[in-house]
């Protein structure tokens, strides 16, 4: 079972989320799973980490639509934060709008972090990949 130290779930959905949860557990080993209703929650949960100078998060599973701030917004600000580690950033959505797939696209012109586009519900076997580290 592959080890991970920190995964981040934001999405407003409790199905989506209790989803994911589930295969993360069957699949890897994690240190800890977080689970954000919103883009600001993330976000502010981010920046308390880095002033306590503790590690961000290896993986995080983006919704892009939800309340208060949207997953573009969280990425936006994600994106500007000063780090070197890279964090593997899943944009896992309902959505089958092309426009949201190429803004996805035009994200990781604009960071190191990679960037995938996935379509709810998410796989097994999607989990199984996004969670090597290799």
């Amino acid at each position: 079972m592959r080890k991970i130290n920190s995964i981040f779930i934001v999405d407003d959905d409790p199905i989506t989320v209790f989803g994911i949860n589930k295969l993360l557990k069957s699949l890897v080993e994690c240190e800890n799973i977080s689970d954000f209703q919103n883009g600001q929650k993330a976000i502010d949960y981010v920046q308390k980490l880095l002033l306590e100078n503790k590690e961000l998060p290896d993986i995080i599973f983006l919704d892009i639509n939800m309340p208060i701030m949207d997953g573009w917004g969280f990425l936006e600000e994600f994106i500007k934060i000063p780090t070197t580690k890279s964090v593997k950033i899943n944009i896992v959505t309902s959505s089958i709008d092309q426009s949201d797939k190429d803004k996805s696209e035009s994200f990781k012109s604009f960071t190191h972090h990679p960037i995938i586009f996935i379509s709810k519900p998410i796989s097994k076997e999607e989990i199984i990949e996004i969670t090597n580290l290799d």
